[in-house]
């Protein structure tokens, strides 16, 4: 797992920048309903994504929250007053706050099956009915753009999927909320060259690849061998899912 403080500072960088952020931000606001006045950019990072979904619709509200310290100094440089640090698994705010709850490559990173439903369970707890919930889904797959760098990292050890469509899904039910759409958006700036994809693996990108590990180099000598080093591969395309809470239905549990 990357430690996220250490890479808050070069994280736009390495991730596509404003472009990739534009992306993400138009993405999401097409699955939000034109009436939504509040919406919550749960683990925001530093904010690049956040900034736009405010900038974009001048009319909403936007809040970010983020676990990492790096990342919320970040962050609220970008947004004053509207960032704080939270865990999503624990969102500080009362039941029914946002219309709108936005999880941006969150889910894949989630620790355990356990973990991904309850951070579910917490955007669905903060939304007000009629609310919707945007999601980015299958973040490893959408990396597979069939390119020869997939082709050598086809064989590392498979790592579980917590972020899966069906996954996500079958979650959000639980939590009482249904499906309400579903798209996507250009990971500009993400596409994989040999070198980039050889620096991620050595400072641990690949969850099942541990640097210094002697798997971990097998991949990295037959990256290395690649050709065209540093041409990027084609843009992954990542998946968006809305899911909505009902009005007037109330939560499990409640």
């Amino acid at each position: 797992m990357l430690d996220y403080d250490q890479e808050a500072e070069r994280y736009d960088e390495l991730r596509g920048g404003e472009p990739r952020a534009a992306a993400a931000a138009e993405g999401v606001l097409a699955l939000v309903p034109d009436g939504a006045g509040t919406l919550l950019d749960a683990a925001c990072g530093t904010g690049i994504v956040t900034r736009r979904l405010a900038e974009a619709r001048p009319g909403l509200r936007v809040v970010g929250s983020d676990l990492s310290p790096a990342m919320v100094r970040r962050a609220a440089a970008r947004l004053p007053g509207a960032v704080v640090r939270a865990d999503s698994r624990r969102l500080p705010f009362p039941d029914g706050r946002f219309d709108a709850v936005a999880t941006v490559w969150l889910l894949h990173l989630a620790p355990s099956a356990e973990d991904v439903r309850v951070m579910v369970a917490e955007c669905a707890r903060v939304l007000t009915p009629g609310g919707v919930w945007v999601t980015t889904a299958d973040k490893g797959a959408a990396h597979n753009v069939g390119s020869d760098i997939d082709a050598v990292l086809a064989s590392r050890p498979p790592s579980e999927a917590r972020d899966a469509a069906d996954t996500v899904t079958a979650c959000a039910r639980e939590a009482g909320l249904v499906p309400a759409g579903r798209g996507g958006f250009r990971g500009h700036g993400q596409g994989r060259s040999p070198r980039r994809t050889l620096a991620d693996l050595r400072r641990g990108w690949f969850m099942t690849l541990p640097p210094g590990d002697a798997a971990t180099e097998s991949f990295a000598t037959r990256l290395a061998a690649l050709p065209d080093q540093d041409r990027p591969r084609p843009d992954p395309r990542f998946t968006l899912l809305a899911f909505r809470r009902p009005d007037g239905t109330a939560r499990p549990g409640s």
